[in-house]
């Protein structure tokens, strides 16, 4: 009987770390205070070898990853699809609104990402697209990004890039 296999590369390293602030809503009416983690970072692709026998160069994936993670490191993380949260944006400063709620942070020290919420499930998502666009993906089948917010509570989103 033939077997099929798929290879892995998993890369998390003690520097793919950020520290980041955020808040969330929650259903209707409550949004959490503003507060801030140390998110660490975490991918994992799998695939078919490539003419070096590698599924992927840990080396390019850690530095690709770690681009990434030093773009939201020491910044406020801010949603801008979210239906409720408004983001007014100037020269020097981001102006954001949650109901009778308001803050104002300067505009260098944010990352406005193209999420709903700043939770780890969509950072994740965000990462992988990100990495996707920066990556050969040829021989790879999926792509997953895990994010841990507090120690030992991870999210993941994992990218199906094509069937065996």
């Amino acid at each position: 009987m033939p077997v099929s296999r798929t290879f892995t590369v998993d890369v998390t390293k003690d520097h793919l770390v950020f520290s980041a602030a955020h808040f969330i809503t929650i259903g209707e009416d409550l949004c959490e205070r503003l507060h801030g983690h140390n998110w660490r970072v975490a991918a994992r692709v799998e695939g078919t070898l490539d003419e070096n026998q590698y599924v992927f160069d840990f080396i390019a994936l850690r530095d690709t990853l770690q681009e990434l993670v030093d773009q939201l490191d020491h910044r406020m993380l801010l949603p801008t699809e979210h239906p409720k949260i408004r983001l007014q944006e100037s020269d020097r400063e981001v102006e954001v609104t949650y109901e009778d709620r308001r803050w104002i942070f300067p505009k260098d020290e944010c990352i406005l990402l193209p999420i709903q919420q700043t939770t780890a499930e969509l950072l994740a998502e965000w990462l992988g697209e990100q990495l996707l666009k920066g990556i050969v993906t040829e021989n790879l089948t999926s792509l997953t990004i895990k994010v841990e917010e507090n120690f030992g509570q991870w999210a993941g989103c994992t990218f199906h890039l094509k069937e065996e």
